[in-house]
């Protein structure tokens, strides 16, 4: 019998081999959107990882959706025939599932990726600045720039950017999409009282404030073939006094269950300043899959956050917490965790033909190099956020 880990899990017409699925990972290689070599050396590893599901980093949905200028795009017919290629090439070695995450930054566009950040968050306007939308006129933070209201036009604009990425997206050839709608982005700024000021139909209640990314989510489901699951990056808390708390990502999740989403996989924070942090260690967001599990049983949920070992990714899965886990920094540190974690658990690990000769059944080596990495890693003495 294989480990809960590694057992097989169905939504719509795919199948997940197994329930690793490797999260989204902003690479800030990109050039006005369209993926480089970068991009397929980067997720090319992970197609032979053993993973369940590759999940592709976010991507805009239009130019000024994107996070920094080094961001993924599926907007424009250059992008998207270098997403096709990717895909295909992709297939040329490895059916590992393909899925990617679609987003609009919202007033937290036109930043620098990670490794500038020393500079400052926003760019200058000598340095390719662009202006910023949101659902209030009001900025993230002090120095950042203040995003203009979207009107009834602007709404309908974000809601057909979101669709034409969608059949883009199939057109590519992925299997799934992600909707991102946590950490500060558009969709979750309209969510979060934080940063949701509107007094129209989009703003006020929590009823009001989903309205929009229901609107956009339900339009992507209709554009997206039937067969094909749609998840959503959801928040479970703002971690701020006055925002979204776990019993809204409850109530969000029965709402997009009703739409016909697959799974939602609750993350945290970063829609304001002045977070107040949980204590950061191994499974911290996994509460809040917990509960929404609990709640909203017929629903698919994916947990993240400092998933690192293979012990851990299967008890959530085997005590019900969560259907799937999504690894980040782990798979980066060790592109064939998979690999690893089903060796640790007694299961077959999904090896290509052509490196079978580093399969622990036939490298003497193995269990030394492994055991060495494993004694290090549950001795560490702390942990960084996934």
């Amino acid at each position: 019998m294989p480990s809960a880990l590694f057992t097989p899990i169905r939504m719509r017409g795919l199948e997940l081999p197994n329930r690793v699925v490797l999260s989204p990972l902003c690479q800030f290689m990109a050039k006005d959107g369209t993926a480089q070599p970068w991009h397929f050396m980067n997720a090319s590893q992970y197609a032979v990882s053993g993973a369940g599901l590759v999940i592709l980093e976010a991507t805009a949905v239009e130019d000024i959706g994107r996070i920094t200028l080094g961001c993924l795009g599926l907007y424009s017919d250059e992008n998207e025939k270098a997403l096709t290629d990717y895909v295909k090439g992709m297939r040329s070695y490895s059916n590992t599932p393909i899925g990617i995450q679609l987003s609009h930054a919202g007033r937290k566009a036109s930043t620098r990726p990670t490794w500038e950040l020393h500079k400052g968050h926003n760019l200058k306007p000598e340095e390719g600045a662009w202006d910023v939308v949101g659902p209030t006129a009001e900025a993230f933070g002090e120095g950042w720039p203040v995003p203009k209201e979207l009107n009834a036009q602007g709404l309908t604009h974000i809601l057909d950017c979101f669709v034409d990425s969608t059949r883009r997206a199939h057109r590519c050839g992925f299997d799934m999409i992600e909707v991102h709608v946590a950490h500060g982005y558009l969709l979750h700024q309209f969510l979060s009282p934080l940063a949701n000021k509107r007094s129209d139909k989009y703003g006020g209640s929590l009823e009001n404030r989903m309205r929009f990314p229901l609107e956009v989510i339900a339009a992507m489901r209709a554009a997206f073939p039937d067969d094909k699951p749609i998840g959503v990056r959801i928040t479970g808390r703002d971690l701020n006094v006055g925002g979204l708390e776990l019993d809204d990502a409850v109530i969000f999740s029965r709402e997009l269950q009703k739409l016909g989403i697959d799974y939602v996989t609750p993350s945290a924070g970063n829609v304001a300043p002045g977070m107040i942090l949980p204590k950061i260690e191994p499974g911290y967001l996994v509460p809040f899959a917990e509960r929404i599990k609990k709640d909203v049983p017929d629903l698919n949920v994916m947990t993240v956050g400092l998933i690192v070992l293979p012990e851990q990714a299967n008890e959530i899965i085997a005590s019900g917490k969560a259907d799937m886990v999504a690894i980040g920094r782990a798979f980066m540190d060790d592109p064939r965790w998979a690999w690893h974690a089903a060796v640790a658990l007694g299961d077959a690990p999904a090896i290509p033909p052509a490196w079978n000769r580093a399969n622990p059944k036939v490298w003497p080596a193995y269990p030394m190099v492994h055991g060495a990495s494993r004694e290090l890693a549950t001795g560490m003495g702390h942990m960084t956020r996934e």
